[in-house]
C-alpha cells in the first residue's frame, strides 16, 4: 500500500526550480494580458468585460432573475423611464450669453490659431437660424409674395444653409442690395463685424428694418396660417435683435441701459422664454451689484415647475453665501455648529453642485477656462464653462464667497441617485465632447471607479510577477518555500486520507488504490 504523504513528497521532490519559474512567469503573463484587455474594454465601454459576462450569461445559468419575469419587466420599465429622462436631460440648449462670431470667436482664432467652435456646435446654430429667421413662405417668388415677403428673404434662406462663412456674408450683402433685410443685417453683425461697436451699428439697422416688418405682419397675422407664420418669424427676429443690442450695451459698459432694454423686452414678449433673457438680466444686475433686484428675478424664475440652469442655481447660492461668507470660518463652524444663515448657504451650495458639479473647478480656478460654445448641455461641462466665463468676476467680488465654496468643493457624491434633482445623466460626456473643442479636456462626472476585476487582475499580475522574479533569483530558497506551501495546502487532504485508511479495511483500500 502506498501512502499518500510519501507520494506527495515524491511529486514535490521531482519539481525543479525551472518549473516554478515557468509556472509563475506564465501566470504573470496571462494575468497581465487579462489586465490589459480589461483596461482597454473599460476605457472604451465604461464597464468590466468579466463583470458584464458574469451578469449577462452566468447569473441566469446559476438561477438568477429571469429576463421575462414580471418583476424584471417592471424594472425594465423603470430603466426605460430613467433612460427617457436621461435623453431629456441631455437636450442641447442655445447659450443665452453666446459670444459674437466675428467680434469675439474669430478674434480668438486670429490670435491663437485655434478654432473655439466645433462643427457640431455651428451646425446647431445654423439649424436655429433656419428655425427662427425663416418660414414656409420664404420660397415664394417675389411676384407671388408681394404682400408677404421680399425676395431678400429667399436669398437669406439659402444663406443660413451655407457652410462657408464667406458665402453667407456674400449672400447677406446680396440680400441687402435687393431690399432692407433685417436678417441680412443680423448675419453681418454676427459674422462680419470685427468689433462690438460695428456689430451694434449693424443691429441698429436691423432693428429699424425688423420693426417695419413686425408692424406689417402684426396687422395681417389673423388673415391665414401663412401670415401667422410670417408674424411668428418677424417676432423672433425682433426679439433676437433687441436682445443682442442689449448684450452689446452690456459689453460696451452701458450696463444700466442694457438692464432697461432687457426688462422692456421681457415685459413686451413675456411668453418667449426660449431665449432665456432672464439669464442675461441676472448677469447684468450682478455687475451692477443690484442684489435685491437679482433676488426678485430669482423669485420669479427659480420655481420648482420651471427648468433650472447653472445660472439660476449658482446665483441663488451666491446670494445666500454673500450673507455669511465674510465672517464664515470652517474651524469656528465645526466648534459651534452652523447658524441658520450658514445652513441656508451650505444647502444652496449643495443644491448648485448637485445640479452641475463641474462649475466649482472653474470658479476656484482649478481648471482653465475657454471661450464658451454657442450651445450648452445643462448640467454638463459646456454649461459650467459658459456660467463661469461670465460669473467668475461676480463670485470674486463677494468677499469670502469662493472660500465658502472651496470649503465644500468635495460635495456631493449622491449624484447617481439624485436628491434635489433627477439622477445625474450619464450622457453628458458624449454630448460635451461634441460641443467643446478638442484642445479642451472635458470634465467628467461622476468619476468612473475602476471595476473590481481590473484591480484584482492588477494585483494578481503584480504578485505572480514578483514570485517569478524571486524564483529566478533565489531558486533553491523559493523551492523550499513552494514545497512548504504545497505541503501545508495539502495537509487537510492528507489528514482526511489517513482517517480513511484507518477506518477502511486494508484489503479494500488496496483494491481502491489499484483502480
Amino acid at each position: 500500500m502506498f501512502g499518500t504523504e510519501s507520494s506527495l513528497s515524491m511529486f514535490l521532490n521531482t519539481l525543479t526550480p525551472k518549473f516554478y519559474v515557468a509556472l509563475t512567469g506564465t501566470s504573470s503573463l496571462i494575468s497581465g494580458l487579462i489586465l490589459i484587455f480589461e483596461w482597454w474594454y473599460f476605457r472604451k465601454y465604461g464597464t468590466s468585460f468579466i463583470e458584464q459576462v458574469s451578469v449577462s450569461h452566468l447569473r441566469p445559468l446559476l438561477g438568477g432573475v429571469d429576463n421575462n419575469s414580471p418583476n424584471n419587466s417592471n424594472t425594465s420599465n423603470g430603466d426605460s423611464d430613467s433612460n427617457r429622462q436621461s435623453v431629456s436631460e441631455c437636450k442641447v440648449w442655445r447659450n443665452p450669453l453666446n459670444l459674437f462670431r466675428g467680434a469675439e470667436y474669430n478674434r480668438y482664432t486670429w490670435v491663437t490659431g485655434r478654432e473655439p467652435l466645433t462643427y457640431y456646435d455651428m451646425n446647431l446654430s445654423a439649424q436655429d437660424h433656419q428655425t427662427f429667421f425663416t418660414c414656409d413662405t420664404d420660397h415664394l417668388r417675389p411676384a407671388d409674395a408681394s404682400k408677404q415677403m421680399n425676395s431678400c428673404q429667399e436669398v437669406m434662406q439659402k444663406a443660413w444653409r451655407e457652410r462657408n462663412p464667406q458665402a453667407r456674408i456674400s449672400a447677406a450683402h446680396e440680400a441687402l442690395e435687393l431690399n432692407e433685410c433685417a436678417t441680412a443685417y443680423i448675419l453681418l453683425a454676427e459674422e462680419e463685424a470685427t468689433t462690438i461697436v460695428e456689430a451694434e451699428k449693424l443691429f441698429k439697422q436691423a432693428l429699424k428694418a425688423g420693426e417695419g416688418c413686425y408692424r406689417r405682419s402684426q396687422q395681417l397675422q389673423h388673415h391665414g396660417a401663412q401670415y401667422e407664420a410670417q408674424h411668428r418669424r418677424d417676432t423672433n427676429v425682433l426679439v433676437y435683435i433687441k436682445r443682442r443690442l442689449a448684450m452689446c450695451a452690456r459689453k460696451l459698459g452701458r450696463t444700466r441701459e442694457a438692464v432697461k432694454m432687457m426688462r422692456d423686452l421681457m415685459k413686451e414678449f413675456p411668453l418667449l422664454s426660449m431665449f432665456n433673457i432672464h439669464e442675461n438680466l441676472l448677469e447684468a444686475l450682478l455687475e451692477l451689484q443690484a442684489y435685491a433686484d437679482v433676488q426678485a428675478v430669482l423669485a420669479k424664475y427659480d420655481d420648482i415647475s420651471l427648468p433650472k440652469s447653472a445660472t439660476i442655481c449658482y446665483t441663488a447660492a451666491l446670494l445666500k453665501a454673500r450673507a455669511v461668507s465674510d465672517k464664515f470660518s470652517p474651524e469656528a463652524a465645526s466648534r459651534r455648529g452652523l447658524s441658520t444663515a450658514e445652513m441656508n448657504a451650505v444647502e444652496a451650495i449643495h443644491r448648485a453642485v448637485e445640479f452641475n458639479p463641474h462649475v466649482p473647478k472653474y470658479l476656484l480656478e482649478m481648471k482653465s477656462l475657454i471661450l464658451p460654445p454657442e450651445h450648452i448641455l445643462k448640467r454638463g461641462d459646456s454649461e459650467a464653462i459658459a456660467y463661469a466665463f461670465f460669473h467668475l468676476q461676480h463670485w470674486k467680488r463677494v468677499e469670502g464667497a469662493l472660500n465658502l465654496l472651496h470649503s465644500f468643493r468635495m460635495i456631493p457624491y449622491p449624484l447617481e441617485k439624485g436628491h434635489l434633482f433627477y439622477p445625474y445623466p450619464i450622457c453628458t460626456e458624449t454630448a460635451d465632447r461634441e460641443l467643446l473643442p478638442s484642445f479642451h479636456e472635458v470634465s467628467v462626472y461622476p468619476k468612473k471607479e475602476l471595476p473590481f476585476f481590473i484591480l484584482f487582475t492588477a494585483g494578481l499580475c503584480s504578485f505572480t510577477a514578483m514570485l517569478a522574479l524571486l524564483t529566478h533569483q533565489f531558486p533553491e530558497l523559493m523551492g523550499v518555500f513552494a514545497k512548504a506551501f504545497l505541503s501545508t495546502l495539502f495537509a487537510p487532504l492528507n489528514f482526511v486520507m489517513e482517517k480513511v485508511e484507518s477506518i477502511l479495511p486494508s484489503s479494500l483500500w488496496h483494491q481502491l488504490t489499484r483502480i
